[in-house]
């Protein structure tokens, strides 16, 4: 019989109480979920046999924090800190957890968005231990029998991607696995799940990416990527395998493109537990950030005009969560959807061309728009001009693309229009808020989805809130764990765009500001959780209760906020039996 090298305790909420270790010596330095490095205390070193495999000395954890923390500040770049990081947790995922938890404004921007971009394009030129599960079209028929061998069986979470849409940056073919585990990484610091319970899973079917192809240190499936019935297949053979391993386990679907992004996640809605971050948890924060502005203008989400610059998934995944948002506060589908212009590279998407089913419900009738005459009218600034528009939102991932002729239209349409360039790294950013505050003379509401820092106007720093998906889909993931949801819903996303806009404090409000601090991300994580799982409990789809726990909610709101609340993990040391 195989004995477990390890063994994690769990208490009666599913939060984990120790770790019993099979392993004596030097094994035990190898495995990064039990390893404690310098803070292995005497007694455990003469226990588990590791006297002479380290230093005499024994650190605290805050005394190897400090060393981590001093290391990391004569780091010059963001990716040297992020490949330091990263080998931290390869060798002790408590240690490199608690590193980030002691500034978790500073080095998200370093584990996450924008530096995680870089940390991609460069995945096989810096690999250097296996972090994840890697699928591919020689090895996907042994899928079930793969995930049944990861080293961590109790996976509550896991991001799967197909490497095609990473952030701005397009197909990635093997290299997408660091957005897998940077968001895993925020999972943990926003919510608390432990990393032993999050599996990092690449879908490598492939890369379209030449350059990649070309690249003789290229670690990828060295093939162009699937396309069609044999793509869907793969697809259909992984989900297959991973229901029958993990059956509780949620799944995040991660920067698939387009209209894949929309076909994977509406097939699957219901064959097993997963959404769509770049589409719903795009939508759900994108909501967040305009319901704040609301508060700030005085005004209602109904009497606004809203335009998305980028129709890809993420574009479409805002305008969806806003038309969801209008209907609930009590408009018809179809003025809703008039309310709301997208708008691709060819301009305003219409009815008279060809596009992607995707795009369709928010594609406009030529006819309707008496001043699109001709194609070259067809422009960003003159749909802002003439359909007066108040919210606008980038995510085309083209830089620049707000000009000052564009934020001062949008100045004319309303007192305090609401400009938010969202795209990602900071430099495929729309706009500059620097440049925003300057043009609209401080009257537009600013937030980005990369991080910028404060800008300096009039005499006054005001912070620029930041619009991050990390702000949802941590809480979206525990609160769907935690109630034992069977399928994720629409309202679980609007329950978090709401639960996000009531932590900007009024101070903040007063200012512009329209997101918290990074500094609250597990306070709003373990709200946006509460939130979704009261929803899940509303909608009845918590049949199973939560599978991890011992204790249970039974559909009782206050018993589910307690289980929530007590079943998340702090980077601290363990007692190990």
């Amino acid at each position: 019989m195989e004995i477990n090298h390890y063994e994690f305790k769990y208490g009666e909420f599913g939060e984990t109480t120790g770790v019993q270790i099979n392993l004596r010596g030097f094994d035990i330095l190898r495995f990064n979920n039990i390893s404690k490095g310098t803070a292995f205390t005497v007694k455990e070193k003469i226990k588990f046999k590791l006297s002479g495999f380290l230093p005499p000395r024994v650190k605290t954890l805050e005394d190897q924090i400090k060393s981590s923390l001093n290391i990391i500040d004569n780091k010059e770049s963001d990716i040297e800190k992020f490949i330091y990081i990263r080998s931290l947790y390869d060798r002790n995922v408590v240690l490199a957890h608690a590193v980030i938890a002691s500034d978790v404004t500073k080095f998200l921007p370093i584990i996450y968005t924008p530096t995680v971009g870089l940390a991609c394009q460069q995945y096989s030129a810096q690999y250097r231990r296996p972090s994840g599960i890697h699928l591919f079209p020689d090895n996907i028929d042994y899928a079930e029998y793969i995930l049944q061998n990861y080293t961590d069986q109790d996976i509550r979470v896991s991001v799967v991607t197909d490497n095609q849409g990473i952030l701005g940056i397009g197909d990635q073919g093997a290299g997408g696995l660091p957005i897998c585990l940077g968001k895993l990484m925020l999972y943990t610091q926003g919510a608390g799940i432990a990393p032993w319970h999050c599996l990092p899973i690449s879908l490598d079917v492939g890369t379209d990416n030449q350059e990649l192809l070309d690249d003789p240190n290229y670690l990828g499936w060295r093939h162009k990527r699937l396309t069609g019935e044999n793509y869907y297949t793969f697809i259909e053979k992984f989900v297959i395998a991973f229901k029958k391993v993990f059956p509780h386990a949620l799944c995040q679907w991660e920067d698939f493109s387009k209209q894949t992004a929309f076909t994977i996640r509406d097939k699957y809605l219901k064959k097993v537990i997963s959404f769509n971050d770049d589409i719903q948890g795009t939508g759900s924060v994108a909501v967040a950030g305009i319901l704040a502005a609301m508060k700030v203008k005085k005004g209602k989400m109904a009497d606004q005009v809203y335009l998305v610059n980028g129709a890809g998934a993420g574009g479409v995944g805002i305008a969806d969560q806003i038309q969801t948002e209008l209907m609930e506060q009590g408009m018809n589908e179809k003025d809703a959807i008039a309310r709301i212009f997208t708008m691709d590279s060819r301009g305003i998407v219409t009815t008279d061309r060809k596009i992607e089913p995707y795009k369709m419900k928010f594609a406009k009738n030529p006819e309707t728009l008496a001043w699109l005459k001709s194609p070259e009218d067809n422009t960003l600034l003159n749909a802002v001009k003439n359909e007066k528009v108040m919210v606008l939102i980038g995510t085309s991932g083209q830089g620049g693309q707000f000009t000052k002729q564009i934020v001062e239209a949008a100045c004319e349409n309303c007192q305090k229009p609401v400009i938010l360039p969202l795209s990602n790294p900071t430099t495929k950013a729309e706009a500059i808020p620097s440049d925003v505050y300057e043009w609209s003379k401080g009257k537009a509401l600013v937030a980005t989805g990369s991080p910028f820092n404060p800008v300096h106007y009039n005499g006054k720093d005001y912070r620029i809130g930041q619009m991050n998906n990390s702000f949802v889909f941590p809480g979206i993931g525990l609160g769907v764990v935690a109630s034992g949801a069977t399928e994720v819903l629409p309202s679980f996303f609007s329950a978090a765009s709401h639960a996000v806009a009531e932590f900007v404090s009024e101070e903040d409000l007063k200012e512009g500001i329209l997101f918290p601090p990074l500094d609250q991300f597990r306070k709003v994580s373990l709200e946006v959780a509460k939130r979704v799982g009261a929803e899940a409990i509303k909608a009845n789809v918590t049949q199973n209760d939560c599978a991890f726990s011992k204790f249970k909610h039974n559909n009782d709101p206050e018993r589910l906020n307690t289980l929530v609340d007590k079943m998340c993990w702090d980077p601290k040391y363990f007692d190990l039996i």
